[in-house]
């Protein structure tokens, strides 16, 4: 325990002397020096700082520690600001907390073993050692004597929680702090005294301390050999490099390089320096030491994690420098092989190779700067002000200077994300073909959304290859043109625009198709989750707008699903939708599908036909949980049947990225659409068994690609036919997704259906300016004679 003059509240927290409680003074952690006035007029300290001491004899751990700051005065609504702790302290260490600063104050902290954003008070307020983060309650002293989570606590100035007295002297230029001893009497006011700020942090740095000469350690030092450091968790000082690019947005920081560069391959010369909340003040050609702690920073999920020195001092040492050199990228430098595997556990740990894989050789260059000369896009710019270049133009290349992604085992080792540090207005707005000629330089960096990437510092020149939307010719009278279109959540509120766009896509770049298959069609609010679940708006909206775009007036059939069943975005309710020009082809509509009921084939009068159409698929087995289930109709064309099942297959969140540090990545979403294939399939082996000449035509979204599994059981005893197949393997593709050109959406046929001609229609995927991310994809063919 210790012993507390407390206060009483009332109307007002007013103080009243009371006799102190028995001192049990601690012999292990103690706050050893408050400072506030950080930042302030006159200070010379940029920052706030609480100091730690352990006056024990045993290393503590601080994991799950906070110091939590009160106002001296507090009212009834007063509430403790947190900073949480991790890490140790020695026996005789100290444990370095920033806090706010100011716009006053010349000289940094050194570096921090914790860092927060508490505005301390300069003149009086309450620091307590809590173990635990969640945040204190109690507003005088008696009740904070109450909780046992407190481990020492000073009040200074006139502050209401303290230790019997409070200590005296905090200012701006003075903190309050315990003598060499660590003398815990438990009385703020004999305990504390008030000086010069003299914080110091694990390391045993003080402000300035050693910070004007390098120190032993260099940057590749700190990255090591392997993807993680062999500082991590561990403070380091005066590191010396050169400031080669500022971010001054979003993830704020720095990247430093090293100009003399040791003989190691493996171990890069660059380091991102994280700043916090803080934007940098250095500029890049600054000549620097930093020091702080070093981190492996991973967000959410199984990415690698980025190297970076946080909570940072940093001292300027000239500016104006040569920016060191820059690492080539090209065919020769990075390799053909992508990653190595380990069993789909982490790479982590694997000696870098970078001479064997791409990504151990953008490892090796982690935070160093990178240039390709006559960058060719291959992923269009997005919202984020990104886009996506290969530095081996002829990879995989598709016909329109994209880069096809053809295997699991080869991802396309030339991709790499372009983002840039200047102004975002200046940044291109870029299409798949298009080329940044010149040079594009920066900093290599790595995140979640993407693996690795280029910070750049320069850009190379925009050159627009002015890539055209494709248009498929139109259906022979004698041919039944077929056209599945994912539409990305079409819903009666979106803008007036993207129905136009649509439209077109349908009228004009798919020369109005005598059936279209669409995926992620809303019901008629969007995401508003109240019960809604027709779609009657948005196609009235979508075959109206299709109208004014030229094509004809679309019918359409669909299946209602009950609400949030089916997957996709909460209240959306997305379906599959036939659209059907009723001038060429007759729906054969049979009553009592529903979304719990399935249709299955019936053997009528020697011809199959289905029990429901509109219907579903088996619609209550587990394979289609949470996701939308397969939409069959029977359609007439020319006096012959055809089975059309429209497909939205799981999608593939959950799956581990390509370019994560657990290889092989696990695919954990493929189990459904493996299960989803194989109803798909035992549906289509229904009709061929009454009747092996029936036309089934199976398109959608199926989320996976022609070399997956899910494609193969889905074709399984040769049911189906994949039409994408069919074209040469560098046209394979309906999606671009981080630079890759892949397979997501497709069509397959029964065996009847022989002599067709198939088009995938390129109209969206390559492109900035997107009506949908899917490009739509048909089928013409003359219904064969009878057999």
């Amino acid at each position: 325990m210790w012993a507390f003059v407390t206060s009483t509240a009332a109307t007002s927290l007013v103080l009243a002397t009371l006799p102190a409680a028995q001192a049990a003074p601690s012999t292990s952690l103690v706050i050893a020096e408050v400072y506030g006035g950080g930042g302030n007029a006159g200070a010379l300290l940029t920052h706030d700082f609480i100091e730690l001491a352990n006056a024990g004899s045993t290393v503590r751990d601080l994991t799950g520690y906070s110091v939590q700051y009160l106002p001296g005065s507090p009212s009834a609504g007063s509430a403790w600001g947190v900073t949480p702790l991790t890490g140790s302290l020695a026996p005789g260490g100290r444990y370095l907390i920033r806090e706010g600063g100011g716009s006053s104050g010349v000289t940094a902290l050194p570096a921090p073993d914790a860092a927060g954003n508490i505005a301390v008070g300069a003149t009086s307020g309450t620091v307590a050692l809590v173990s635990g983060s969640a945040a204190l309650t109690c507003l005088t002293a008696l009740d904070c004597a109450a909780d046992a989570r407190v481990v020492d606590l000073v009040g200074y100035g006139n502050a209401v929680v303290r230790e019997v007295g409070p200590a005296g002297g905090a200012s701006s230029t003075s903190s309050v702090s315990r003598p060499a001893t660590l003398l815990d009497s438990d009385n703020n006011a004999a305990d504390f005294s008030a000086g010069q700020p003299s914080p110091v942090n694990s390391a045993g740095q003080a402000p300035g301390g050693g910070d004007e000469e390098p120190g032993s350690l260099r940057i590749h030092d700190i990255q090591g050999h392997t993807r993680l450091s062999p500082f991590v968790g561990q403070n380091v000082a005066a590191i010396p490099g050169i400031v080669t690019g500022v971010r001054t947005s979003g993830s704020r920081g720095f990247w430093i390089q090293d100009p003399v560069p040791d003989s190691d391959a493996r171990t890069s010369e660059g380091v991102f320096v994280h700043t916090g909340a803080v934007t940098p003040s250095v500029k890049a050609g600054d000549s620097v030491l930093v020091g702080g702690r070093v981190n492996e920073y991973r967000g959410a999920g199984p990415a690698q994690s980025l190297t970076e020195i946080t909570i940072p001092t940093v001292t300027v040492l000239s500016s104006g420098n040569p920016l060191p050199a820059t690492v080539v990228l090209d065919s020769a430098s990075v390799p053909d092989s992508y990653i190595p595997t380990a069993g789909g556990g982490s790479v982590d740990g694997l000696p870098l190779q970078p001479d064997v894989y791409a990504m151990d050789f953008y490892e090796s260059i982690e935070g160093a700067r990178a240039e390709i000369t006559e960058a060719h896009v291959v992923g269009a710019t997005n919202t984020y002000h990104e886009l996506w270049v290969t530095s081996k133009p002829e990879e995989n290349r598709t016909p329109r200077g994209g880069t096809v992604y053809g295997s699991y085992a080869q991802p396309n080792t030339g991709r790499i994300k372009v983002a840039y540090l200047g102004s975002q207005s200046a940044f291109p707005v870029a299409n798949v073909g298009d080329e940044l000629a010149g040079v594009t330089a920066g900093p290599v960096d790595y995140s979640n959304f993407g693996g690795y990437s280029l910070q750049a510092t320069t850009l190379g020149t925009h050159v627009d290859h002015h890539l055209q939307r494709e248009i498929t010719r139109k259906q022979r009278p004698t041919e039944l043109a077929v056209a599945t279109f994912n539409v990305e959540n079409l819903d009666a509120r979106d803008p007036q625009s993207k129905f136009d766009r649509l439209a077109s896509g349908v009228a004009v770049n798919l020369a109005a198709p005598d059936i279209v298959a669409l995926e992620e069609i809303q019901d008629d609010n969007g995401a508003t989750n109240d019960g809604t679940v027709t779609s009657e708006a948005t196609l009235t909206r979508f075959t109206d707008a299709i109208v004014t775009a030229g094509g004809p007036r679309y019918t359409w059939r669909y299946i209602a699903p009950q609400n949030l069943q089916d997957g996709g975005e909460p209240g959306g309710n997305i379906r599959q939708v036939f659209l059907y020009n009723a001038q060429r082809v007759t729906f054969s509509d049979r009553p009592g599908g529903n979304a719990t009921t399935a249709t299955t084939p019936l053997t009528v009068k020697g011809a199959v036909q289905l029990s429901h159409s509109p219907g579903r698929i088996n619609p209550t087995s587990q394979a289609w949980a949470n996701s939308r289930k397969p939409l069959v109709g029977e359609f007439e064309f020319l006096g012959k049947s055809v089975f059309v099942i429209a497909n939205h297959f799981a999608s593939k969140g959950g799956d581990q990225p390509l370019h994560g540090h657990n290889q092989e990545p696990e695919r954990s979403s493929e189990t459904q659409r493996h299960l989803q294939a194989a109803e798909v399939n035992a549906f289509v082996r229904q009709i061929l068994t009454a009747d092996k000449h029936a036309q089934v035509i199976t398109l959608g979204d199926l989320n996976d690609f022609e070399f997956s599994q899910t494609t193969k059981i889905l074709t399984g005893g040769g049911t189906l036919k994949p039409l994408i197949n069919t074209l040469p393997a560098n046209e394979r593709y309906s999606y671009v997704f981080d630079g890759n050109a892949q397979t997501l959406d497709h069509i397959l046929t029964s065996p009847a259906i022989r002599q067709f001609s198939y088009d995938v229609v390129h109209i969206n995927a390559e492109f900035s300016d997107q009506a949908s991310d899917h490009d739509p994809q048909i089928i013409r063919y003359n219904p064969p004679r009878a057999y």
